[in-house]
């Protein structure tokens, strides 16, 4: 077993055994037997990683060792990449609509603070490396069918010349998810990559690409609804009152990379550029960009290798601006004689809500040394301090009122302006005990930016800090490898998700704990099998928290101090087998669990998760051309991936996805 290469937590190419923080890399051929329609796909597996989707698509519930539990849609608190260019806007929040998942060689997951790349993200970072345009064996053409009107396109060609190479990329998908209504899902993405060899030292390379992409999120369901879904496997019905939710999205993306050696001296100045436009019903409102939000940036940075070591620092820039960001009411909706709304027929836009601009703008540095004192030892001693200034003007033309039902007088208009300052240091030892083992320990601090739709929610939020201590274990040799870590963090201002009779609210808790032991390993027993598994033990409690409850006209404050976070289960853990003959043939058996955790913050009530939901892939490959059969939950497990209750003692159920399977042909161009 080769051990992978990791550059997500440090900035400098090294071993995951040689860096001391817990690292997971997914690998091309893990990837491979995947038919990759959304990042779970390639997640789920590792410790301490909670994610699943409620479309299937490109819709995630991302959430690493407790960050981003908060977001009630995207990804919250951790950075995400792509070929080093940040997909995170500069507030840290995340859309995963651009990611073209069939052009996609590794991804890398470094968790908890102490990451370089993670500009004000205390959750860790994840990062999505594409195929190399350089790299002409990954000229391809794919074409997959499966149930619930499973539809998979892929082209990807390549040539390479002597100092220029050029990849066109070509995805299409779709799902229809026939076992409940208001759940498709399709998108189109295209790109174009250039490389250019300037010198024997000098590469640039530079990708255009744009998205279409268009997703149903459908609506939760009652414990009736729910107990019907697990008889039948069809979801009838949401009983929220907001049935037409989605995001219809369009993006262009355009980065540029240059990679220059001198000596001991390489300086990788990175320039990116994206523009999109999104139209976005959620609960009470319809979201709409009318001008096309502007993102670009820069990091340029450098390293320096040197006697005993490498230096490696750089400087950040980023922009966001939202010139023209309106709400609108919903059009078609049922109300009762009252007038409250029961339920929406459309995601069409009614009445003008609310207009707003805003802007968000980054500004970084980051320096790290990594020393090597004698052949056993690496030395990380870093730091990262990020500046964030986000300004919004609001004129709030009505709202809807969750008390009522109703829509109401807005506030009028109101402008929010906040700077956040987040220092991030860290120090991290790796030794190597022999061959085949590294321990490690680290301490590391790093900030939380609120996104500015959490400031809009509450112009008060302070910035969260979370420090870490972990210690671990890594083991690697030609028949096994292992990962153990054992890590306790403490956050201070942690911003919770708070519901008060069903609108969704932000608080700073006073402090929270985490602690969490994690461990993943795989062997090979011969016969071309493997086997391996992973677990990830979580406790996760407030050790201060009021919690705004809306106790009818008004709302009181409930302490919630020693209460135990909603939605970690305390227990995360499956087992894999796979398989590989010289003949051609290759299989892979995984079943995961995931334990009880509690519905509310008030710990009131527990769902008691799922256990043994199993996915299994065959495939055949010979010459030019392989056969993949996916079959996701392969004895149809009936079950909800997510559970709450609101303040008000209401609990909905969101169901996770029947049995889906999939055949996927590809032929390789060489």
């Amino acid at each position: 077993m080769l051990d992978e290469i990791s550059v997500t937590a440090t900035r400098e190419a090294r071993k995951t055994a040689d860096v001391p923080q817990a690292i997971a890399v997914v690998g091309k051929e893990a990837l491979a037997e995947k038919k990759m329609f959304n990042m779970k796909e390639a997640l789920q597996e590792i410790p301490g990683v909670l994610i699943d989707s409620k479309n299937g698509g490109f819709d995630a519930r991302l959430i690493i060792r407790g960050a981003g539990l908060k977001a009630a849609y995207g990804i919250r608190e951790i950075m995400v990449l792509r070929d080093g260019v940040p997909l995170s806007d500069p507030d840290s929040f995340t859309r995963l609509d651009f990611v073209d998942t069939q052009d996609i060689e590794r991804i890398e997951v470094a968790k908890g603070p102490g990451n370089l790349f993670a500009s004000g993200s205390a959750g860790g970072a994840i990062q999505v490396f594409s195929k190399s345009v350089f790299d002409t064996t990954a000229n391809n053409a794919k074409v997959g069918f499966g149930t619930d009107g499973t539809e998979n396109y892929h082209l990807r060609h390549g040539i390479v010349g002597e100092r220029h190479a050029l990849a066109v990329t070509a995805t299409h998908r779709k799902m229809d998810n026939d076992w409940r209504s208001w759940n498709t899902f399709d998108t189109t993405q295209t790109s174009l990559k250039h490389g250019w060899i300037l010198t024997e030292q000098d590469v640039l390379e530079s990708e255009l690409s744009y998205a279409e992409a268009n997703m149903q999120l459908p609506g939760a369901m009652d414990q009736t609804l729910f107990e019907t879904f697990k008889r039948t496997g069809e979801q009838e019905d949401t009983s929220e009152a907001w049935k037409n939710s989605g995001r219809y999205s369009k993006v262009w993306f355009f980065n540029s990379r240059l990679e220059m050696e001198r000596g001991d001296l390489t300086f990788k100045p990175r320039f990116y550029y994206n523009t999109w436009y999104h139209y976005h019903p959620v609960t009470g409102l319809i979201n709409e960009t009318r001008d096309w939000v502007v993102n670009l940036g820069t990091d340029l940075e450098a390293s320096w290798s040197h006697g005993n070591g490498t230096l490696v620092g750089g400087v950040t820039a980023r922009k966001e601006e939202v010139p023209d960001s309106v709400k609108y009411q919903y059009r078609d909706v049922l109300t009762t004689p009252s007038g409250r709304i029961r339920s929406t027929l459309s995601d069409a836009k009614g009445a003008l809500a609310s207009t707003s601009t805003s802007s968000s703008v980054l500004s970084a540095l980051y320096l790290q040394e990594s020393w090597r004192p004698g052949p056993r030892w690496i030395v990380d001693a870093g730091f990262r301090y990020d500046v964030i200034r986000m300004e919004d003007e609001t004129n709030e033309i009505t709202r809807y009122d969750y008390a009522s039902g109703k829509y109401v007088a807005g506030d009028g208009l109101a402008k929010t302006e906040k700077t956040f300052r987040l220092p991030a240091p860290k120090l991290a030892v790796s030794y190597r005990l022999n061959d085949a083992i590294n321990l490690f320990a680290m301490v590391a601090q790093a900030g939380q930016v609120p996104s500015s739709g959490e400031i809009s929610s509450n112009p008060d939020l302070d910035a969260p800090v979370s420090r870490n201590v972990e210690f671990g274990v890594k083991g690697r040799s030609r028949d096994w490898q292992f990962d153990a870590s054992v890590y306790s963090t403490t956050v201070e201002d942690e911003i919770v998700q708070v519901n008060t009779g069903g609108v969704t609210e932000y608080a700073n808790a006073g402090k929270t704990d985490k602690k969490g032991v994690e461990l993943s390993g795989s062997f090979n027993v011969g016969g071309g099998f493997d086997i391996g598994g992973h677990y990830a033990w979580s406790d996760y409690t407030y050790d201060s928290f009021s919690e705004p409850v809306r106790v009818g006209g008004s709302v009181v404050n409930e302490d919630r101090a020693g209460n135990t976070l909603p939605f970690v289960p305390r227990h995360q853990y499956g087992v894999f087998v796979g398989w590989k003959s010289a003949s051609g043939w290759h299989a892979r058996l995984a079943g995961l669990n995931w334990g009880e955790y509690w519905l509310d913050n008030a710990n009131t009530e527990k769902y008691k998760g799922w256990d043994w939901v199993t996915n299994l892939s065959v495939g055949y490959e010979r010459d030019q051309h392989s056969l993949t059969l996916n079959v996701d939950n392969l004895f149809d497990k009936r079950y909800a991936f997510e559970v709450k209750k609101d303040t008000s003692g209401k609990v909905t159920y969101t169901a996770a996805s029947p049995r889906q399977v999939m055949l996927t042909y590809r032929y390789a161009f060489r």
